[in-house]
């Protein structure tokens, strides 16, 4: 028997995950500043507090630090909390709290002190927010321990990570791409439909290249490695990582063993960006042995993101330049 779906955006998606899980569990809340009347920044959270009310949909002071301080201690007492950073640039002004108290409390209290927070992060540029509107910051967590790190990039996987996130006991670092919040998808209406964290997925096989990316970037990816497919007979595998940290290294080197070429694609800065650590990842193991050609990397430029669309839209990976690269890596260009 097919599971019952319905098309709807990555934004109807979150609030649908958000909701579920705070009828399943009464210790799940919602806080951030403007979540409640408002519906959000971005309209993550319309219609929540006629559901839930302000004890569970609560705004919060214009203080960042606050915020994440009250989650933190919230999740340590016992309860669920999601927080809405918004723009994820704020979350520079939670990174004591985040790094220094919530990552480390589990270890320092021989798993005793639990702190099941999720910390959705509106990230990525594309929508003209500017320098310090628009930043991807999931390389500088997945560098923690005691930090759940998760980047889905379709519908389906927003509804199905973001839950899993909800339930688990550990602080997780959930991106959500301000581009992509009206992309639209077939989502599951099961209410126990939740996928499992550091499980990645082969969003396509192939035998000629694995392209390995994440978040935003995947929907790109995706259409290149069709038009390539299409236009040059050339076998694309795309491995959507999903969740960096942990990092599902297995589905990884396997695509590699299989393909013998791999470039791996993110819309971060590319020095010290996230799949520098997946190439590092490659370069160690036996698949590197397996490998035809060289680790290529495309990433956004290393420059503060420009507020003009067209300045800005040049400096990230686009389908144009993702075949390129695709086509430089078997040789055909």
């Amino acid at each position: 028997m097919e599971k019952e779906t319905k098309v709807m955006s990555v934004r109807d998606a979150i609030i649908l995950a958000m909701s579920e899980e705070m009828r399943r569990d009464e210790n799940v809340f919602l806080m951030g500043e403007d979540v409640g009347i408002f519906g959000g920044d971005f309209g993550t959270s319309v219609g929540m507090i006629e559901e839930f009310g302000p004890e569970r949909v609560r705004d919060t002071p214009i203080s960042e630090n606050a915020i994440s301080g009250a989650a933190i201690g919230a999740a340590m007492t016992g309860m669920r909390p999601i927080v809405d950073v918004t723009f994820m640039d704020f979350i520079v002004y939670m990174m004591d709290n985040i790094v220094n108290q919530a990552a480390k409390t589990r270890y320092m209290y021989g798993g005793k002190g639990q702190i099941p927070v999720v910390f959705r992060c509106a990230a990525g540029s594309g929508v003209g927010s500017a320098a310090q509107h628009s930043q991807s910051l999931e390389a500088w967590f997945t560098h923690i321990p005691g930090l759940k790190v998760v980047a889905p990039g379709t519908p389906a996987d927003v509804k199905g990570i973001l839950k899993a996130a909800i339930r688990d006991n550990n602080p997780v670092i959930f991106l959500e791409y301000k581009a992509q919040f009206n992309m639209k998808g077939e989502v599951p209406l099961d209410p126990e439909f939740v996928l499992p964290l550091g499980k990645a997925d082969i969003k396509k096989e192939g035998k000629d290249v694995s392209v390995i990316t994440y978040g935003r970037m995947l929907e790109r990816v995706m259409q290149a490695a069709n038009e390539v497919e299409e236009a040059e007979g050339v076998s694309v595998e795309v491995v959507d990582l999903r969740t960096l940290a942990p990092l599902d290294k297995e589905a990884v080197l396997e695509s590699v063993k299989k393909t013998g070429r791999v470039l791996l694609v993110n819309d971060a800065h590319k020095t010290s960006g996230f799949i520098g650590e997946v190439a590092a990842l490659i370069a160690e193991s036996d698949a590197f042995d397996y490998l035809d050609n060289r680790i290529l990397r495309l990433a956004a430029d290393d420059i503060p993101v420009p507020y003009n669309h067209i300045l800005e839209s040049a400096m990230l990976p686009d389908v144009e330049r993702i075949k390129k690269y695709i086509l430089k890596l078997v040789n055909k260009r």
